[in-house]
């Protein structure tokens, strides 16, 4: 099975798999369903989706690149979930011409929000794909950590730009077109209905760390991983974080 934990991966994807199980599992407790619908947006080949759907959840992932739905599939048959994953391309700005409104329990919008043309819309529709009571899983790109990379790289106008420019940019030559502060991600997340319930910064240390220290250097990577969950949830450490991560849920129904 394909595991956001493994060592490879693990360093990117360990804070936010061990935050989203367990918020999965509380929702799956409190609707009485221990299966639940999700979809999860941008998802890609299936790093988080195959995962979810081995708890036992039927996974719905939209994305626009047919290769990636099509590694989807292998991964999900290989795991043998295939029969609760399901891939279908499309983007967030057309949603709705692919999945139905208000038809999921979670939602997962991972890596997605700084690429769209208008955050603000693309989050809109994310949310308006959930069930009332319905759980928003989102991470973006974080505007501290790439100011401090590019410092810590010597590109020091670069990392001036990214802290000036509203998107966030380092330069014409940036591939990420939007970058977020955790003030940011909360307006835009509670201007499309839903209430911010956590905030964590992810790969606050791990991008800063030499790999081949990691690599070699006998526990480096299990206490790496213990600093990095020691840490995401400490507001101090957000505005250096390479990633944040938003926890949010949809209105109950009146």
């Amino acid at each position: 099975m394909s595991d956001p934990m493994r060592p490879r991966a693990s360093l990117r994807t360990a804070v936010v798999w061990e935050v989203l199980k367990d918020a999965l599992d509380r929702r799956a407790k409190s609707g009485g369903d221990p299966s639940l619908d999700v979809l999860d947006t941008g998802g890609g080949s299936g790093r988080f989706a195959v995962p979810v759907a081995a708890l036992g959840h039927r996974v719905t992932v939209v994305d626009p690149s047919p290769d990636a739905l099509f590694a989807l599939e292998r991964r999900a048959a290989e795991a043998g979930v295939a029969d609760r994953v399901r891939g279908v391309q499309g983007d967030v700005h057309g949603l709705f011409d692919v999945v139905d409104r208000s038809s999921y329990d979670a939602v997962l919008c991972h890596g997605v929000l700084e690429y769209v043309d208008d955050p603000a819309e693309g989050l809109r529709n994310v949310a308006a794909a959930l069930r009332p009571g319905g759980l928003l899983s989102l991470l973006a790109a974080g505007l501290g950590g790439a100011v401090l990379s590019r410092t810590l790289a010597g590109h020091f106008n670069e990392a001036r730009q990214a802290l000036e420019d509203p998107d966030g940019r380092w330069g014409e030559q940036d591939p990420v077109p939007h970058r977020f502060t955790v003030d940011r991600l909360t307006t835009l997340v509670e201007g499309s209905g839903l209430r911010v319930g956590a905030v964590h910064g992810v790969r606050v240390f791990s991008d800063l760390v030499p790999g081949v220290l990691v690599d070699t250097e006998p526990g480096a990577r299990e206490a790496l991983l213990r600093l990095e969950s020691a840490v995401a949830s400490l507001e101090a450490f957000h505005s250096v974080a390479t990633q944040l991560h938003v926890l949010a849920e949809a209105p109950p129904a009146s």
